[in-house]
């Protein structure tokens, strides 16, 4: 089946949108370009890890599939470049999608289905804590907050998801563990471009992990010494700062954000960083 990916074209604004990629034109070239049926995953081969995820939800048009579940790995991709099963095996981490399951799951019947399928390849899944907390509920859930706020007859949205890449990222089985990961939506209001961006931070006190013992697989190890991730915390931030902090270019995602659309000469700027604790706290 044709897979449509991410469609530039989709809020019908005057200009498209890209995915965000890499500013550097070297950084850029490196990654491989996966579309999948209503969402593309831009992946960075020597992270193993998609860089940044673009997807068209039609919230007029989602269907209620059930989970499935059935992780694979993408055969487009040598297996090397993908960070797959093993990264999961007989520990706490989570396969964390990056395009949530049901964004693309919308349209004809037979479509949807191969969306929700597509959304559980290893190239959309990233390593993130296990426990459930309610900044994690928050952050799962604001795809639909957006959608609730921009509908009155918009009831489409694109969103882009990724993590934050660090060269100080904990290694654990041969994959470097991002501790934070960024979301930006967009929209259209009457007819500009809106959007707004948001980071789920991870973090916790790495300093005194023993990188050795868990940089492979070896069945003589603790296989659940994984770093200590969580608790999760949520943040509404300039898009300016998520370029700053990901060396992305949002292109014109920055200038239309609706927190804070002005350029400003410092990045990032975390006094301008709103934490959620619950949905009162969006800004839009």
């Amino acid at each position: 089946m044709f897979m449509t990916g991410f469609d530039s074209g989709f809020l019908d604004l005057a200009e498209p949108l890209a995915v965000p990629a890499p500013a550097d034109p070297t950084a850029n070239a490196r990654l491989r370009r996966l579309d999948y049926m209503h969402f593309t995953v831009l992946l960075d081969p020597d992270r193993r890890l998609a860089a940044a995820t673009g997807v068209d939800i039609d919230g007029a048009a989602l269907l209620d599939l059930g989970r499935g579940d059935d992780w694979h790995l993408d055969d487009r991709v040598p297996v090397e470049e993908q960070a797959g099963p093993e990264l999961y095996a007989r520990n706490d981490l989570d396969r964390g999608h990056l395009v949530r399951r049901r964004d693309p799951v919308w349209g004809p019947v037979e479509i949807a289905r191969q969306a929700n399928v597509d959304t559980f390849c290893y190239t959309n899944a990233a390593p993130q804590a296990a426990d459930f907390n309610q900044s994690l509920e928050l952050w799962n859930g604001l795809e639909d907050l957006v959608l609730e706020y921009a509908s009155a007859g918009r009831r489409r949205l694109s969103v882009f998801t990724g993590p934050v890449f660090a060269d100080t990222d904990p290694l654990y089985r041969g994959v470097q563990v991002p501790r934070r990961f960024w979301k930006v939506a967009a929209w259209s209001n009457g007819g500009a471009l809106a959007a707004s961006g948001y980071l789920l931070d991870q973090s916790a006190q790495l300093d005194d992990i023993d990188l050795g013992r868990s940089s492979a697989i070896d069945d003589t190890q603790d296989a659940t010494a994984v770093p200590p991730l969580g608790p999760f915390r949520t943040f509404q931030l300039p898009i300016l700062d998520l370029a700053s902090l990901t060396g992305l270019d949002f292109g014109a995602l920055a200038s239309a954000d609706v927190l804070e659309p002005a350029p400003a000469t410092v990045r990032p700027d975390t006094d301008t960083w709103i934490e959620l604790s619950g949905p009162s706290d969006l800004r839009f």
